[in-house]
């Protein structure tokens, strides 16, 4: 169904493949409007055809202060979650940038705060999700959205999940609602390295749970825990086949890339990266640190796309019957900074959040920035 052929790589990776690297893209220019539907994780293409990053089309918002999380609209716009002052931000069709409101009870310090937003549609209307640092724990709240476009305000949050360790750093925090209509939350060790092998505790874990924040149907152990052994989940996404993958900070050695199945534990603490031993899962694919530290994770067909933190590159996984084919392929490489978070969206575009101003990064000017830029198929 695919071609062998691979354009734009450059920078290296370390996959038990080969080298690969970046492609430059030119300056982002403003634009006018923003307009796309609603997506979770991933966005639904024709067929698992491979895709990749093509220029950068312009710059839909900026000034931002230390992003974490982007949602589209349905109709345009998104929402942007605001790490350190747990501020949840619109940006409208229009272009502008406004504040709908602050999640009650966010405690921010070092890599813990506002992290990951979904939104749930219900019949009384838009439902925001937040995972969030409070003073002794991460949870996850829920409020309604409400308004319309360009006015949009936070309801009364009801926490649904709480008891998730928290520190200073390991903090986990993406959410997605997946193709089942379940939602997965993805946790650190919060510093606490037995944890993610501690089967009863909700640290290095991803959570699958319902709505309302109970373990889903279906759910190994009958708990909200669908698989562990994680040290640092920060990116979740599904491409068309229904698979699901996750991007996963090691420590000082490997960061990895992994197919998520329900039960598996995949390794930490006893492990980090391609260890070949019985018991636990391999990573897919794994990367030098100091070339990934991944956060943000979307898919569009049969390609995954990986946001990279100290490696300042977007990476592209394509897969075939969730397998990794081929070698991944770097975009961007130390063209926008860290890249936090991305989103592939059903009109073929890529958005990207860039995270220079969070304490890690050498911010630039009009830091931080949502990107957008097109996708176009692999020759």
């Amino acid at each position: 169904m695919r071609r062998d052929a691979r354009w734009a790589a450059a920078g290296c990776l370390v996959l038990v493949l080969a080298a690969a690297s970046g492609c430059s893209a030119p300056a982002p220019q403003p634009v006018p409007s923003v307009q796309a539907p609603t997506v979770g994780a991933s966005a639904a293409a024709a067929d698992e055809t491979w895709w990749r990053a093509g220029a950068v089309t312009g710059t839909l918002a900026s000034e931002l202060v230390a992003p974490w999380s982007v949602v589209p609209l349905d109709g345009g716009g998104a929402l942007i979650s605001q790490r350190g002052d747990g501020t949840v931000l619109e940006l409208t069709t229009a272009g502008d940038v406004r504040t709908v409101g602050t999640i009650p009870g966010v405690v921010s310090g070092g890599e813990s705060g506002l992290h990951g937003l979904a939104l749930h549609h219900v019949e009384d209307g838009p439902m925001l999700y937040a995972y969030f640092g409070a003073a002794d724990d991460n949870r996850v709240a829920r409020m309604p959205l409400l308004g319309a476009a360009g006015s949009f305000a936070l309801g009364e949050p009801e926490v649904i999940l709480d008891g998730i360790a928290r520190a200073s750093t390991h903090d986990g925090g993406r959410l997605a609602f997946g193709p089942d209509g379940y939602l997965y939350v993805t946790t650190g060790d919060a510093q606490q390295r037995d944890a993610a092998q501690d089967r009863d505790d909700l640290g290095g874990k991803i959570l699958r749970v319902t709505a309302d924040g109970d373990p889903a149907p279906g759910n190994p152990w009958d708990t909200p825990v669908w698989s562990m052994g994680h040290r640092n989940v920060q990116g979740i996404a599904w491409t068309t086949d229904g698979t699901m993958w996750a991007s996963e900070f090691g420590q000082n050695t490997w960061d990895e890339l992994n197919r998520i199945e329900p039960g598996a534990n995949y390794g930490w603490p006893d492990v980090e990266g391609i260890a070949g031993r019985d018991e636990f899962t391999d990573p897919v694919a794994q990367w030098a640190t100091s070339d990934a530290s991944p956060s943000g994770l979307a898919a569009y067909g049969g390609t995954v796309f990986m946001a990279g933190l100290r490696g300042e590159r977007l990476w592209q996984i394509d897969t075939d019957d969730g397998k990794v084919r081929g070698e991944p392929v770097a975009a961007f490489t130390g063209e926008y900074g860290r890249l936090r978070d991305v989103v592939a969206l059903p009109d073929g575009s890529l958005w990207l959040l860039t995270s220079n101003t969070d304490g890690r990064g050498a911010p630039r000017p009009g830091d931080d920035l949502l990107l957008r830029a097109v996708l176009v198929e692999e020759p």
